[in-house]
């Protein structure tokens, strides 16, 4: 994996602040930043924050994160997208008490898949999205061992990025340490 400069990337919409600090990156997310399309809740928000630069097929794109947040709903992880219809989060979401490891998968409607890992709490968590074929292998965890989160489809036609996102969907001042962002070779394997 080879590293990508914080200034390699564009903003979906900028965070109130960003700084970098030595080799990492600290962004504050505004207060009700979310991306969510429809499904069960009858809302949309197209309004979170990533940096983003271009994800081609047979690459792999790497995001590396400092998971201290605590508010409900406060995430942050790996934002892939190819407009407001079609794109994915994945990484690590506060829900009801514990960090919890998941997946949103937008294509017109969004879904949501979640799995506590209170053990990662006050850790460097990565989160690996591999990009092959018609679909994206996400896989999160951390100290190198990391789990798969999800198989999902990506529309090869499509023009996607990837990149480092954060959103504070119910709160105002939260900071994200980003400490990595790497781009390689896909996974040769699924499992």
């Amino acid at each position: 994996m080879k590293n990508i400069p914080w200034n390699a990337g564009t903003w979906t919409r900028n965070p109130a602040s960003v700084v970098e600090a030595g080799s990492s990156l600290v962004i504050e997310s505004f207060e009700g930043s979310d991306w969510w399309r429809t499904t069960s809740y009858g809302f949309i928000h197209d309004d979170g924050h990533a940096l983003v630069k271009e994800f081609p097929q047979d690459s792999a794109v790497e995001v590396s994160f400092i998971l201290n947040y605590t508010e409900q709903f406060d995430q942050a992880g790996i934002f892939i997208t190819s407009g407001p219809e079609h794109w994915i989060k994945a990484g690590v979401e506060f829900c009801d008490g514990f960090p919890q490891a998941g997946a949103v998968v937008t294509s017109v409607k969004s879904d949501w898949s979640v799995a506590q890992v209170p053990e990662w709490m006050n850790k460097e968590v990565t989160v690996r999205a591999s990009r092959s074929g018609d679909a994206v292998t996400i896989r999160a965890g951390i100290g190198g061992d990391l789990r798969l989160l999800r198989v999902a489809p990506l529309d090869p036609s499509r023009t996607w990025s990837a990149g480092p996102m954060a959103c504070a969907p119910t709160r105002a001042g939260l900071k994200t340490t980003f400490t990595k962002w790497s781009e390689g070779e896909a996974d040769p394997e699924l499992h």
